[in-house]
Formats: C-alpha cells, structure tokens, sequence
C-alpha cells in the first residue's frame, strides 16, 4: 500500500463519521501522489503527512447565553488550530446549525493550503459553533457573541490566531466578538479580521472574496484564450461572496444571470439586478425570492436546480458539496466551459473529476476563494502598522495576489506533467511552502 493510501485509510479510522474531513483529505492527498511518490522515503521517515492531517489543536466548548424570553440556551463551540508551520492560524468563524468538528476540520485542513497559496505568513486554523443568528434578535446574537468570545479569547491573540468571519459571520458579529475580545483581555489589537473601519478594519475587505474570484477566474480565461466580457455567469448563493462576484464579474462585462438562496433561485435574462439584492441580502437581511417580486423580468423557482440554467460559466459560492455530478453534467450539457469555486469545496469529488476529465476550464476553491484571507492578512499588516490604505490600494494589492496564486497553481501543474489541471496545482503549490517550513523546523 502507498504511504497516500496509509495515511488516508489512518485519518478515517481515526476520525470515524467525519465525511468532510475525509473527503478533503483524499481529494488533496490524491493530488498530490506525484510529489509524494518521489519523494515518499523522506516524508514517511518524518511522519510528515501524519502530521499534516492531525490539526495541532482542537478546542471544543460550550457557549451558554439568555435568550429575549430569559430562557438560557447552550451551542457548542470550536476553534480547530491545524497548522502553524508558515504563520500564526488564520481562518474564519462559521454560525451554522450544521457546524460541526469534522466540517470544521475539513475547513481547517483547506485552509492551511489556502493560506499558503497566498504568499503571505499565515498559518490554517476555523472555528464556530451550532448557533443559528437567522431569526434572531441583535440581543440575542450580542449574548452569543459575547458567550463565545469569553472562551475563544483565551486561545487567540495577534501573534497566535486570528479569526475572521465566514458563514453566519458578518460586521455585526465581528464587531460584538472584538468588543468582548477587548473587554476580557484588555488589548486592542488586530486578533479578528473583518472588523469595522472605525476600529481597525480594511477597505475591500467585505468586497474581497468575490472580487478574489473573479480577478483569478479572468485571469485562467486569458491563458487559455477567453474572455469574461459578453459571458452568461450563473452563481449560487447571494451571501457576500456571490454579491460582490456579481459586482465584479458586471464592472468586467459579463452578465450574471442567476442567483440563490437555500430555498431556491433566482433567474433574470436581462442579467441580475445587483442594488435589489443588496437592498434584499444586505439591508433586510430577506431571502432572495423578495427579488422576483421587485423584477418583473425575473422568475423564481423553489428548491435546487440552479446549475440546470443554460451559461458559460458557473461560480459555486454557497457551501460544501452543493454540485453534484449530475449538476456538472447538466452545465457542461448546456454550454458552460469555465467553472471557478467560490465556496470550500462546493463541488464533489464525483463532480469535480468530470470537470476535469471533460476538459472544462476549473479552479478549485482553495485558489478561487483565497482573496479574502489575503485581504484579512493585509489587514493584520495595516493593525501592526497602526496605518489604513485607501480602497484601490488594498484591491491592487488583492489582485496582484490572485494573479500570483493562479501563476503559481497553473506552473506547479505544468511542473509535474499535469498542465491545466489546477487542483493538482494549487494542491501541489501550497503543499510545497507548508512541508518545506515543516521540514525546516523539525519534528514539532
């Protein structure tokens, strides 16, 4: 048996009920056969991949809080830090009735990877809790938080792990998590990214991952002769990455044509409508059938289906797992040549095979999504330096990023044989950085 083989069969033996975490491991570790098949008498000497899937800590709690009817509830709340090799750990902070420790290992794990692909001195790590903010009052979320932060405040800090936000997460929970941050601990420090500009946030930080997305998926259009002006882009979710994707993808001459929710979607032929569903999203905190009755060009349809819509190219931004092989079939069937992942691992193994094997244009989300914790990372930079850039710098600065990661993806893959293949690639790139910095500063 291959050392890939052992140490997969080892992580779900050991870690039993967590199809996440296991199927992340197997999509990167299969990857990534080439580089460590040449070099598998070292690695299995060091026990480097046993190390590289083990996090380096999980912290698990539970987060009590008073509810508006004085009725005490209690979620459960997790910080996974998986890997400080290149950094301190550095990843978001998801509020979902679907989190769970083995999600979150299998964020922890792509994020580690992520991070790496950026260049910048940032190390892996997520967290989150069960607790559901939907339908609750800003109270409510204000005790969470709070709840919350009293136990994680004790495992973060500036130089150990910052969390930012992610699902669930936006400026109104940032800003009661640091407020807690500051009252337990006494310092004022960049320890939370996403934070508001009146204390210590980035311009272009809320824009950051779907304009990441975009600049990345122009730039693998340009190397292989495309373009995104003139395309129909279908993208699921309407959170804020598919919003500021939208954004984007429309500055650069494509037409977003569909959009989600969890209750279904949304398609307008005259190209979406961006200031309705932020007024929807962002203002009302509504769903996105609100949409349909304020555009009469716009149908909505309940329940999944969105990847039927006939396109060029499609942006998964929703959640893990929400493409399916049928769905990839049903896009490449209907035109689109281009997808580019804006969520964590929004497309199965099974779906993102086919995309590969059909010659369709396919970049994972551990490139695709990293410009928002390469923008979180320039804000620990502006937080260390007690200074604040302007809007264009910070988005030049994200750019550039993206067009390095996709540079960096794009010659790994040709590197080992496997040109245009950029989950290889990004897999191999980032694996690099992290067992080089792992080997460096030895058995730890």
């Amino acid at each position: 048996m291959s050392y890939v083989d052992e140490v997969y069969d080892r992580v779900v033996k050991q870690n039993p009920g967590e199809a996440e975490f296991h199927q992340a491991i197997k999509e990167v570790l299969d990857s990534l056969r080439l580089v460590i098949d040449a070099n598998e008498e070292k690695y299995r000497k060091l026990g480097l991949l046993e190390r590289l899937v083990e996090p380096e800590r999980i912290i698990s709690f539970r987060v009590p809080w008073v509810d508006d009817n004085g009725q005490v509830q209690v979620n459960k709340g997790y910080r996974v830090q998986f890997n400080s090799t290149i950094g301190p750990y550095k990843g978001g902070l998801r509020l979902h009735p679907s989190v769970n420790q083995g999600i979150l290992k299998f964020l922890g794990f792509e994020q580690v990877f992520k991070n790496s692909l950026t260049g910048l001195p940032i190390g892996g790590g997520k967290g989150g809790s069960n607790f559901d903010p939907k339908g609750k009052s800003d109270r409510e979320v204000m005790a969470f938080c709070q709840s919350f932060m009293t136990e994680l405040s004790k495992y973060i800090g500036a130089d150990q792990d910052v969390p930012a936000g992610d699902i669930g997460v936006g400026a109104r929970e940032i800003g009661f998590l640091y407020g807690q941050y500051k009252r337990m601990t006494g310092l004022y420090e960049g320890v939370l990214t996403g934070k508001g500009l009146t204390y210590g946030g980035s311009l272009a930080r809320t824009q950051a991952t779907g304009y990441g997305l975009v600049y990345i998926l122009d730039e693998m259009l340009k190397h292989n002769g495309k373009a995104l002006a003139g395309k129909n882009v279908v993208i699921s979710g309407s959170g804020n990455v598919a919003i500021y994707a939208t954004e984007k993808a429309r500055q650069l001459g494509a037409r977003v044509i569909a959009l989600s929710d969890s209750n279904g979607y949304i398609y307008d032929k005259d190209g979406i409508k961006l200031e309705v569903v932020k007024e929807i999203k962002e203002v009302r905190r509504g769903r996105i059938k609100e949409y349909a009755d304020a555009v009469p060009t716009a149908v909505y349809t309940e329940g999944k289906g969105i990847w039927t819509i006939p396109c060029d190219i499609a942006l998964p931004c929703a959640t893990q797992n929400e493409l399916n092989l049928d769905d990839a079939k049903a896009l490449k069937a209907n035109g689109c040549f281009a997808v580019a992942e804006g969520a964590n691992m929004p497309s199965t193994r099974e779906a993102t095979d086919f995309f590969l094997e059909s010659g369709m244009l396919f970049m994972p989300g551990k490139a695709a999504n990293a410009g928002g914790v390469a923008t979180s990372a320039l804000e620990m930079s502006q937080n260390s330096q007690r200074l604040s850039w302007t809007f264009d710098e910070v988005d030049a600065k994200l750019h550039d990023i993206m067009v390095q990661i996709y540079a960096k993806a794009a010659a790994a893959a040709e590197r080992y044989g496997v040109k245009g293949n950029y989950v290889a690639g990004a897999n191999i790139a980032g694996f690099e950085k992290v067992v080089d910095a792992m080997m460096a500063q030895g058995i730890v």
